[in-house]
Order: C-alpha cells, then sequence, then structure tokens
C-alpha cells in the first residue's frame, strides 16, 4: 500500500514562477530518477506532470526547468526488475526514445505509473496498487484531460484565422532562458561577477554575433580568474565549445553542465529584489539595477 504523505509541492511562489512559463494543468509532482538516451547515468530532478508533458527542474525550488519530455505519444510502460531494495523502476516507450525511470520508493513508483497511464490512455490504471484517495484522485486528473483535450481539438478544428494562433497550451518566458542570462557585454558581465561574488560566479549572455551565446565565467583557486565560453545554436541543440565540444539539448542543460562538472563550484549569478514584493525583476531590470551597483560600488 501507498504511504499517505504525498510529496510536499513546492512553494506557492515557486508555484506561480512556474505557472507563468506553462499555462498547462499541474496533475502530479514529486521526485525522479531519469535517464535519457543521451545520458550515461540516472539523474535526479524535482519533476511535474503538466498535461502530458514531464518538465525537469534541477531541485524543488527552481522556478526554471531545465528539461521537459512530452509522452502523449506513449507507446507502453514497462516494468523493469531492480535489485535495489525499495526502488521502483520503469520504462517510457516513446516512438523516438526510451527513457528510463526510477523512483526512490515503490509507494511514490506506483503514483507515478498511474498518473503517467491516466493522461496517456485516457483511463484509469486497474492494475496500481493505490489507496482509495488516490484513486478518486486519478479519476479527477482524468476528466480534467478529457476536458483540456476537448478545449485543443475545438481551437485546432475551428476557423482559418485561429488555426494560426498557436495550438500549445503553454509558453516559454524569455524563450526559456536561465535565471543568470542578462543582456550584457563580455565587460559588463566580468564587472558584475567581480563586484558581487555573492550573488553566483556565472552568467549566461549573449554571443557578439547575437545569435549564439557566451558563459562567462569567476574562479577563486590561487587566484581570482575570469574565463569566457562559446555557446553554439546548433539546430535545436547547444554545443559549448571545449577542447572536446559537449552538445546538449538547452540552455537549462548548458548551465546545469557547468555546475556538475565543477562539483558545484559554479553557481548561476542569480540578481533577485526581495524589496518589490517577492516579485522577480525582469531581466532588463535586473540589468539596470545591477548597473547602477556598479557604477556606485
Amino acid at each position: 500500500m501507498l504511504a499517505k504523505k504525498p510529496p510536499k509541492p513546492a512553494p506557492r511562489r515557486i508555484f506561480q514562477e512556474r505557472s507563468k512559463i506553462t499555462a498547462l494543468p499541474l496533475y502530479f509532482e514529486g521526485f525522479l530518477l531519469v535517464k535519457r538516451s543521451e545520458y550515461q547515468e540516472y539523474k535526479q530532478y524535482w519533476t511535474e506532470l503538466r498535461g502530458t508533458t514531464l518538465f525537469f527542474y534541477t531541485d524543488k525550488k527552481s522556478t526554471r526547468y531545465i528539461d521537459k519530455l512530452d509522452i502523449i505519444d506513449l507507446t507502453h510502460l514497462t516494468d523493469q526488475n531492480s535489485t535495489e531494495k525499495n526502488c521502483a523502476k520503469f520504462t517510457l516507450v516513446l516512438p523516438k526514445e526510451e527513457v528510463q525511470l526510477k523512483t526512490e520508493n515503490t509507494e511514490s513508483g506506483e503514483e507515478w505509473r498511474g498518473f503517467i497511464l491516466t493522461v496517456t490512455e485516457l483511463s484509469v490504471p486497474l492494475h496500481v496498487s493505490l489507496l482509495p484517495g488516490q484513486v478518486i484522485r486519478l479519476h479527477e486528473v482524468l476528466e480534467k484531460e478529457k476536458k483540456r483535450r476537448i478545449e485543443m481539438e475545438e481551437i485546432s478544428s475551428s476557423s482559418p484565422e485561429k488555426r494560426k494562433e498557436p495550438t500549445e497550451d503553454y509558453v516559454d518566458v524569455l524563450n526559456a532562458l536561465p535565471e543568470c542570462f542578462y543582456t550584457v557585454s563580455r565587460k559588463e558581465a566580468t564587472e558584475m561577477l567581480e563586484k558581487n561574488p555573492s550573488l553566483g560566479n556565472m552568467i549566461l549572455r549573449p554571443g557578439s554575433d547575437s545569435r549564439n551565446y557566451s558563459i562567462t565565467i569567476r574562479q577563486d583557486i590561487d587566484l581570482p580568474r575570469i574565463k569566457h565560453y562559446k555557446v553554439m545554436s546548433v539546430g535545436k541543440n547547444y554545443t559549448i565549445e571545449l577542447e572536446k565540444p559537449v552538445t546538449l539539448p538547452s540552455l537549462f542543460s548548458v548551465i546545469e553542465y557547468f555546475v556538475k562538472e565543477t562539483r558545484g563550484n559554479l553557481r548561476p549569478f542569480i540578481y533577485s529584489t526581495n524589496e518589490t514584493l517577492g516579485q522577480e525583476p525582469t531581466t532588463e531590470g535586473r540589468r539596470e539595477r545591477l548597473k547602477k551597483n556598479l557604477h556606485t560600488a
């Protein structure tokens, strides 16, 4: 039987920030260990199931996802035998890839299976070990998802004028740019890192050609050193120009790569203002505030 306590939801402020990125309804959330085709090992994410899309966050407090997976075309879900105690493993078989998922315990594994199958098959699965209250919740989610699908079909089958509008009911804010992105020059990024070390030591900024990107970092090993790395936009992917180039599916993955490769020594530079009722400033607003700080420091 499942544990009575579900994973604690993210604080309200974080939930509101995530809702600005996507209008898809939130059905379930919790920690998941994920292994996609480009991964060599499992990576743990705080995961949200919104509509038929899984959104992956580096942790419970992140307001921007680093990756997402649309599972609407799920072929089938295959359970895997696990030698690990109190652990559930299963594979999502999709037309273009197979994604392996692992949960911290068998109870949460049953919940994830239940919600994923409900939204993809549009029916509540019979062979899951759930408590009565959780089964009721699955039925509620089923009705919401059916209603959402009907509304999407009505939009796509309406007049030609309306067909020109986006049919997806989520939008990426600021083109889904990480919070450490600032529209600044190489010199400005260097000054920001030197004058505000407590805010982080890694900035994502536009490249000199305005089409690609650059990463500016400040490392304190023997003496503080500033380094710059080019991040090239290649199709839908991004390639970090290193001695051995690394290609990743999103800018969020690029930031995560630097953080993990340095074991957390590199941290995204995030300038937040709490004096405005806890609201995050816009990218331009953050830039102007930082410029003022730089001139007065």
